[in-house]
């Protein structure tokens, strides 16, 4: 398999999979576009390792296969005949990407199999540090960057994001047994498990989520911070990208923070425009 037919593979992966983060950096030189949706491509494999419905010492196993596939790619020895893999030793090399995001990555999936609450923020925010501010340190790698506070304004945009992710999820991961909401907070807001699982929009429950927004805002606040540190490209696919669960979250609260009577979403339409202002106002 060619690195060309590679990276056509995992950009297919990311246009099907997460239209969204495809569309979101198709203003990046292709060289660098390739790289995020390798990387993009690699994380889908590990989601899928953990979230099907298999016995957990099966996807146990998988996360297992994982750590082996990436060792062969820090090592630049991937299958030949495995795109993703082929795509993901080649950006790691062309791109300087430290191994250990990727190990961070690992880490967080397979907490998924072993931890299914949190007791407070900073033990939620280990996990989503695992799942969601490794990835942004990855793409930052992919963008290039020489201001040593990009690391973290990267790492903070990846977390808000993933609580936007934990909000928006709360039905359907409650229904897989996993609740992503800090334990602590729904104890004081008076909220149970079971409330979760019945879809009961409570008072306490409105509070909670609310708590959860004010969080969310503040730490894509933070990260928004890393936008004048980027290229002008790189600049416009983050700007449209931090825009959009900006916007997921506007909506949810506009719903009075009702996540249970429908996916939130945002229409066609609103993206277009929503991307086109934000690309927009990422080149001033």
């Amino acid at each position: 398999m060619t690195r060309e037919e590679a990276y056509a593979h995992c950009g297919a992966v990311a246009r099907s999979e997460a239209r969204n983060f495809y569309f979101g950096f198709v203003l990046l030189p292709r060289e660098r576009r390739d790289g995020i949706y390798a990387a993009y491509a690699f994380s889908r494999r590990a989601d899928d390792a953990v979230d099907g419905d298999e016995p957990v010492a099966e996807r146990l196993a998988a996360v297992g296969a994982l750590r082996r596939e990436l060792d062969l790619c820090a090592a630049g020895t991937p299958p030949p005949d495995d795109p993703v893999l082929v795509a993901l030793a080649d950006a790691m090399r062309r791109f300087a990407i430290p191994r250990e995001h990727f190990d961070g990555l690992i880490d967080g999936v397979e907490m998924d199999l072993t931890v299914t609450r949190y007791a407070d923020w900073p033990a939620l925010r280990l996990y989503c540090d695992r799942v969601a501010g490794a990835v942004g340190l990855v793409s930052l790698h992919v963008f290039g960057f020489r201001d040593p506070r990009a690391p973290g304004y990267a790492e903070q945009l990846g977390l808000g994001m993933q609580v936007v992710n934990i909000m928006r999820d709360v039905a359907e991961d409650a229904a897989r047994g996993r609740v992503y909401l800090p334990q602590d907070q729904m104890a004081a807001h008076g909220v149970t498990d079971d409330d979760l699982v019945a879809g009961r929009l409570t008072p306490g429950f409105r509070a909670l989520m609310a708590d959860q927004a004010a969080r969310a805002h503040a730490l894509i606040d933070e990260g928004e911070r890393l936008l004048p540190l980027l290229d002008r490209r790189a600049r416009m696919c983050v700007a449209m990208l931090s825009g959009l669960y900006r916007a997921i979250l506007v909506e949810i609260e506009a719903r009075d923070h009702d996540v249970f009577a429908g996916r939130v979403a945002l229409s066609t339409p609103r993206k277009l425009a929503l991307m086109a202002r934000r690309t927009a106002g990422a080149l001033w």
